[in-house]
């Protein structure tokens, strides 16, 4: 049972504030190094704010979705699975985090999008988020060749039993994700014997 003194709202602020902070960062120091007229730096300028503004443009977008107000986009599959899969390519540059989502339809878009999220934080060197389901229950599983991230995996299975992790903003997606689901009276569980996935029944 979550912790009903936790303010969910403060932790989602922080997290997004967390994650958005270091691309606006890139992004001011390349607009101040292009006010510069330096043309020695003008191609990485450039890298660097289309790189910044792709970033920011699909976590917003996520984040809006995930954490914001009903909207008719999380009915709709299609924009749930392309949104989604272009937040996981934002998380990691260098190696990738691909989002392969099989279900047709969901009526909990927004709890799945909260998942992968949270599956994504296990992915250390790259993987895939996937998400398929059964009759019982939606499935939304890491996988990687490399080693997933064990501290996180525990973290995670202390929130699901009431605990408090260190740094509890990080893990502000799964709060907010127990709490919906509560709501909904749904059963958020978490395997972690081959691999990591959260299961929504």
């Amino acid at each position: 049972m979550m912790d009903e003194t936790i303010n969910i709202s403060e932790l989602i602020c922080t997290r997004i504030s967390h994650d958005l902070i270091g691309n606006i960062g890139a992004f001011a120091n390349a607009v101040e190094l292009l006010e510069d007229d330096d043309d020695d730096f003008m191609d990485d300028i450039k890298n660097t704010l289309k790189t910044s503004s792709e970033v920011l443009t699909a976590r917003l977008k996520f984040f809006r979705m995930a954490f914001g107000l009903t909207n008719a986009n999380l009915e709709n599959i299609e924009i749930v699975k392309k949104v989604t899969a272009d937040y996981l390519q934002t998380l990691n540059l260098h190696h990738p985090i691909e989002a392969d989502i099989k279900i047709i339809n969901s009526p909990f878009n927004r709890a799945i999008m909260l998942a992968c999220m949270c599956a994504a934080e296990t992915i250390v060197r790259g993987g895939i988020v996937k998400v398929s389901s059964t009759r019982q229950a939606v499935i939304i599983s890491a996988i990687s060749e490399s080693p997933l991230a064990k501290g996180k995996m525990a973290d995670m299975q202390t929130v699901l039993e009431g605990g408090i992790p260190e740094n509890i903003s990080q893990y502000a997606p799964l709060y907010y994700l127990q709490k919906i689901l509560n709501e909904q009276n749904r059963k958020l569980t978490i395997n972690v014997l081959s691999g990591f996935s959260l299961l929504i029944s």
